[in-house]
């Protein structure tokens, strides 16, 4: 699942992970350190892109959109397409949830982690 990463894309990734937004550092908070049973990197790079919060081992990818996505649902559906068939599932909430519902959006990453068996 890791994907060839540019130079650029390195540089731009880091620049991001200083430069988180609000929603992006409250989330961050209780993603780290693996307090959801899981490891999670943040603003890496993959294929181009340069993902919110991955986690390899489960196949998750989390995005955190700001008002800059309302205009772009085609870019993203590409994108959430290319991750989807590079094997990853997407999960995507706006600012506002992280920042009001943050209870409900852990609970939303938890059950993607930890899909009920079938």
């Amino acid at each position: 699942m890791h994907g060839q990463t540019s130079t650029t894309n390195k540089i731009f990734a880091s620049h991001l992970r200083k430069t988180m937004t609000d929603a992006e550092r409250k989330l961050w908070r209780h993603l780290r350190g693996e307090q959801l049973g899981a490891k999670f990197r943040r603003q890496h790079p993959f294929q181009g892109y340069v993902l919110d919060f991955v986690c390899f081992e489960r196949g998750l990818v989390i995005e955190v959109d700001g008002s800059q996505h309302a205009d772009a649902a085609v870019k993203d559906a590409v994108r959430t397409d290319v991750l989807e068939r590079a094997g990853f599932r997407v999960l995507r909430f706006w600012n506002n949830e992280v920042l009001t519902q943050t209870d409900a959006v852990l609970a939303c990453i938890a059950k993607a982690l930890n899909p009920s068996p079938s």
